[in-house]
């Protein structure tokens, strides 16, 4: 076969391919692996480890014609240019395709594109090298781990607890945290503190609040009612002096820019997407969106980083815009820079756009709803990281009477900084308060009122999503890349599950951790999960040999799984039973939580003489505005989300808006707001209150045609079933519109619409199959 003088070179992505392929020219032909083309085999284990761990690597089924394909685009190439994702994961696609392509050494190199711009990728091409197997190695150690761990310790779990239970080392921590935060709540023994706030009068008619701080200059806590009433004695028959009054300047400085785990989180609670979905979008702007004017261009760096390392040139691009379109007084004296963590892999860079110029108001039109609401947040925190800091005018004022201190504080803003830009979301009751009068020290004021409030502590609060993903970081567990899969895996598995955004333990996550604390601590112990994280790092940086740490592991690891599988021989663990509070209408009895082929369902335990079952409902805040009864979530016969009142058709009441926990100001009635990702204004739907926000001008699209769990939801408003789907007709719509623009009506029509929408890869995630 004669060959050519074109280069071959080979992504994971369609998509990326496509963006690629137009910056590198005729000379090239980019193609794409789709993803994974080797692996284990899902029929067994796959590694003799009698041999010394050698994995049995296999083609994927139904990959052959891609395998034919590429091999015989190597065959014409003159050289093959391996240019899969810049991480371990990447690295060990490119040796599998290699190895399985049969690549020769001599015309086989390895690229990496930090991002997906014209500049990187032509000076990427021209600075090959070969491929890192020490990163291929580190790789392999951890899917041969994680395989050992799933297919030996799983079938365990099948004949002792359940059929279709699995076990990994990252997921059964992560559940392990879930159930000790559990723990942790159910042993919490609240505390009683007491509150004291004082209006004090000044001299001119003004008056202020300061909240009790302390004793004698001492910051303490009033504990209960009668060292309360006590203090409240003292303090209104003794005068109010002003201590002092301290106004400083305090500065503020920006948030890094995003890595994998932070972008996680932030999307999570500023745009309420899911680790999962937020990694897919992410995907989509790395590999390259159509922008009008400028072409196909990858948006933004490579996500999957724990690096807070920024290059030079992005900084001065940074610099030149906010300078330009802000100010000087905007940019900081010397450019900022963030330190990386000590155990971070820092292979990349952090998460930034590739070209700040191209704003997210610019090319809005160019992106989906999705797209554009995650590339304004990381466009926005990435500018800000490079902005100077928000400077507040804050006034602290000490009142004291007989001792007793009381402080009011007021800040404001005097200079915007970084926050012109991007919003932290943050709390801030200083800003809120009312600006405090001008006393000077010494002066007196006299007591106008007294308000004591009962308190008691709270217990910590149960993890959610961008929490728990914040802890796992901070104690070292996981990596970048499975973050996302392992909140999947969790909640899939049902070992957890989300009530509203908090993520709860189910009664067979609490059984199965059990089950592994007590036959394999090792497993599911976060310090012991950490260390290996750092074994692995260590694997990469060729300071370990993979094999040995496969060796050291297996040895505790199969002595536990021998002794488990004596001791539990002939036993089968039962999983209790999830009590909850409901009801059951036919025989009185306390109804139960149980799992069929279609989820969780409630059901009576007096099974077979009572078969009631029912689906379970959420208990949203507030109160019925019709009887003020509890509001339920529920769901449509055609899936989509409402909300009714517990009494149901006696009562009448049902909405598609969300209940929030906040009450109107005016009539006291909950607050609603329109369902749908992102921040929503919350509305009145009391019609009698002078805040009601007819229906009409609640931004639906369309109105529902009647109120009634069978009827449409309003677009945009519905809670659709697979919001992806959503996002992948939008793209579809958008590619087919532009298709038509430039080729004829009968090319158009024999084109795929869904050109624009990125590939789902079919790569596992690191970490745990």
């Amino acid at each position: 076969m004669a060959k050519s003088n074109t280069a071959l070179v080979i992504v994971e992505s369609p998509a990326k391919a496509k963006t690629i392929e137009k910056y590198l020219g005729g000379d090239y032909k980019v193609t794409a692996s789709m993803g994974h083309l080797r692996d284990l085999p899902k029929s067994k284990m796959g590694v003799d480890i009698e041999a010394g761990f050698v994995p049995d690597y296999q083609p994927i089924k139904g990959r052959e014609d891609k395998i034919a394909e590429l091999k015989s685009a190597a065959k014409k190439a003159s050289v093959i240019y391996l240019a899969t994702d810049p991480d371990r994961e990447g690295e060990a696609i490119s040796w599998h395709l290699k190895e399985l392509l049969e690549l020769p050494d001599d015309k086989t190199l390895r690229v990496t594109f930090n991002e997906i711009t014209k500049r990187v990728v032509t000076e990427s091409i021209t600075k090959p090298r070969a491929i890192d197997m020490n990163l291929v190695d580190a790789q392999q150690a951890r899917r041969i781990l994680d395989r050992i761990v799933g297919y030996q310790l799983s079938p365990l779990l099948w004949t002792k607890l359940r059929r279709g239970l699995s076990a990994g080392r990252v997921q059964s921590v992560a559940t392990r945290m879930v159930v000790d935060r559990e723990n942790e709540i159910r042993a919490f023994v609240p505390e009683e503190y007491w509150l004291m706030d004082v209006v004090l009068a000044c001299a001119d008619g003004g008056e202020f609040t300061a909240h009790f701080y302390g004793k004698n200059g001492k910051k303490c806590e009033l504990k209960n009612e009668a060292e309360t009433k006590a203090a409240e004695a003292e303090i209104r028959s003794s005068p109010f002096t002003i201590a002092a009054v301290k106004r400083t300047d305090r500065q503020r400085s920006p948030s890094a820019p995003f890595i994998t785990s932070t972008l996680q989180q932030e999307a999570s609670r500023k745009l309420n997407m899911t680790p999962r979905r937020t990694m897919s979008v992410a995907q989509q702007l790395y590999e390259g969106v159509e922008i009008a004017g400028v072409g196909t261009v990858g948006l933004i760096t490579y996500m999957r980083t724990d690096s807070l390392r920024v290059s030079r040139e992005a900084q001065a691009a940074a610099k030149n815009f906010i300078v330009n379109n802000y100010g000087a007084a905007y940019y900081p004296e010397t450019t900022r820079f963030f330190k990386t963590k000590k155990d971070a892999q820092d292979a990349h860079e952090a998460i930034r756009p590739s070209d700040v110029e191209l704003t997210p108001e610019r090319i809005r039109k160019d992106l989906t709803a999705e797209q554009h609401r995650l590339y304004k947040l990381i466009w926005n925190r990435f500018m800000a990281s490079q902005m100077a800091n928000v400077v507040y005018d804050s006034v602290s004022i000490d009142s004291v009477s007989a001792g007793w201190l009381f402080r009011a504080t007021h800040s404001s803003v005097k200079f915007p900084g970084f926050t012109k830009i991007y919003d932290t979301g943050d709390d801030d009751t200083e800003l809120k308060q009312r600006p405090l009068p001008e006393l000077k020290e010494g002066e007196e004021v006299s007591l106008k009122n007294v308000v004591t409030e009962q308190k008691y502590t709270q217990p910590p609060a149960r993890y959610t999503e961008d929490t728990l993903i914040r802890a796992m970081e901070e104690k070292g567990i996981g990596r970048p890349s499975t973050y996302a899969p392992t909140m999947s895996t969790i909640l899939d598995r049902e070992y957890v599950v989300k009530e509203g955004k908090v993520l709860k333990p189910t009664m067979l996550g609490e059984t199965v951790t059990k089950f592994m604390l007590e036959r394999f601590n090792d497993i599911v112990d976060v310090a012991f999960t950490a260390k290996m994280e750092a074994t692995l790092d260590s694997v990469e940086n060729g300071e370990k040999d993979w094999k040995s740490v496969l060796a050291d592991f297996y040895v505790g690891f199969d002595k536990s799984m021998h002794e488990a599988e004596a001791a539990l021989d002939g036993v089968r663990i039962k999983i209790p039973d999830e009590v909850t509070d409901e009801i059951c209408e036919k025989c009185g009895r306390h109804m139960v939580v149980k799992t069929g082929r279609f989820g969780r369902f409630l059901a009576c335990p007096g099974y077979p003489e009572c078969t009631n079952t029912k689906p379970i409902v959420v208990e949203m805040p507030g109160q019925c505005p019709k009887c003020g009864s509890r509001i339920l979530k529920r769901t449509s016969k055609k899936g989509y989300a409402y909300y009714a009142c517990e009494r149901g058709a006696e009562c009448g009441f049902m909405t598609w808006d969300v209940p929030v926990k906040d009450n109107c100001p005016e009539c006291g009635h909950t607050l609603f707001k329109k369902s749908g990702r992102g921040f929503k204004k919350p509305f009145c739907i009391n019609e009698n209150c002078p805040n009601f926000l007819p229906e009409d001008k609640r931004g639906y699209v369309k109105k529902a045609a009647a109120p009634g769990p069978d009827a449409e939801a309003p677009a945009e408003n519905a809670e659709a079933k697979p919001a992806a789907k959503k996002t992948a007709a939008k793209t579809a719509a958008k590619t087919a519109a532009k298709t038509t623009a430039k080729t004829t009506a009968k090319t158009a029509a024999k084109k795929p619409a869904a050109k624009k929408t990125a590939a789902k890869k079919t790569k596992t995630a690191e970490g745990e199959a």
